[in-house]
């Protein structure tokens, strides 16, 4: 049976939430897979004007959105409520946040079962390692070698892993060995409630050079048109007289 104390502790820090969660507009969930206690305090420096960060039991989170009767559409949140996570109350636009979180990764070494952040491509050029079981060891996860001055050298570029594939462990000790960094660490918005919505990682995840891209080539579009038609704006109008 639980003590009185630590009912009133209990009871104290549902109350708590609640009031987080009743003074922002935006309520965040972030994974804590894969991040650094390091870099989880460095984010809650760096962000300590703008969001409030706290690692929480989603049971006590249940219980302050059930406190919350006047805001029934956070029962929409209690489904992503799982797992470790560190939660984040703010009034910052989520994909705005999600942006902030996302440039605030690392690259770091890789763990047997670690999925690759991106396409690894071992260079060719000496590994610094003199002949040995190396040799074979680097052979074993498809790198060409040779022995060259003493050292033993990677023979041509090559990939070893893609983005989105699973690192075995013989991989990552070799990865980490060359001192290659194949995946990226940090905090990663899983799901946010903004205001009633449901906000997903996937929808979160933006991708602004493409946005970008698409915004030029609009416009480009746009003007081109105007000028087949003789549709005179102030954009066009020089273009137009010449």
């Amino acid at each position: 049976m639980p003590s009185k104390q630590a009912l009133q502790q209990k009871t104290k820090e549902v109350e708590e939430i609640t009031n987080l969660i009743k003074g922002y507009s935006i309520i965040g969930i972030a994974s804590l897979q894969k991040v650094r206690a390091a870099q989880l305090q460095e984010f809650k420096r760096n962000l300590a004007d703008k969001v409030y960060m706290r690692v929480l039991k989603n049971t006590l989170i249940k219980l302050a959105i059930e406190n919350c009767k006047e805001r029934p559409d956070l029962k929409k949140l209690e489904e992503h409520v799982k797992g470790s996570n560190v939660f984040m109350f703010t009034n910052l636009n989520p994909f705005k946040l999600s942006l902030i979180l996302q440039r605030g990764k690392v690259k770091t070494t890789a763990k047997s079962g670690d999925v690759a952040a991106f396409d690894v491509i071992v260079p060719a050029g000496n590994t610094g390692q003199p002949p040995g079981p190396i040799i074979s060891q680097l052979n074993a996860v498809g790198l060409p070698t040779r022995i060259e001055s003493g050292s033993v050298w990677i023979n041509k570029d090559t990939l070893v892993v893609r983005k989105g594939e699973q690192i075995n462990e013989r991989l990552a000790s070799m990865l980490s060995k060359l001192g290659i960094k194949p995946v990226e660490a940090g905090l990663a918005l899983t799901v946010a409630f903004d205001d009633g919505l449901i906000v997903t990682e996937e929808q979160l995840r933006l991708d602004i050079d493409a946005t970008k891209h698409d915004v030029e080539s609009a416009y480009a579009e746009s003007f081109a048109l105007s000028l087949s038609i003789s549709y005179p704006t102030k954009e066009n109008m020089a273009t137009l007289i010449q």
